[in-house]
């Protein structure tokens, strides 16, 4: 099995980018999609927009993005062997396990906003907006430069 994954490793490992860039892509949309919801009054025509637009990123481009990245990246980890490396490997997946629980509370917030309620801020949304950008730079970082 390990040898078959050998040979189509450099497809694993572009599929994993690839979609790794659409997880990140959409994580980077999603709050500035809520602050033009802001700008809705709830239960208006504006807002039944914004809630189907999120809905769609939500379904069509990032759950399905976040589990193929974690399929493709365990399956690279696997195949070389890297599970028994050194501890960059241990440090980025507890950096995409927040990254994850980021998206799973971006997502309850989005929801949250589609049924009328206003949980965040525009400041706020402005704000967590970055996360993903300053997790992407750790992470790349350690998948490259490997400190430990």
């Amino acid at each position: 099995m390990q040898d078959m994954l050998l040979t189509i490793y450099p497809w694993l490992k572009v599929g994993h980018v690839v979609f790794m860039v659409f997880w990140l892509a959409g994580l980077f949309m999603l709050p500035r999609q809520c602050i033009y919801m802001l700008d809705h009054a709830p239960g208006s025509d504006g807002e039944a927009k914004w809630a189907l637009r999120m809905g769609k990123l939500r379904k069509i481009i990032l759950s399905p993005s976040m589990i193929i990245v974690w399929i493709l990246g365990l399956t690279l980890a696997y195949t070389t062997g890297a599970f028994s490396g050194g501890g960059w490997l241990h440090a980025k997946i507890a950096l995409v396990l927040i990254l994850t629980g980021y998206h799973g509370w971006l997502v309850a917030q989005t929801k949250k906003m589609a049924k009328g309620a206003r949980p965040l801020s525009e400041k706020t949304l402005r704000m967590i907006g970055e996360v993903p950008g300053l997790l992407l730079v750790v992470i790349v970082v350690l998948v490259y430069v490997r400190p430990f």
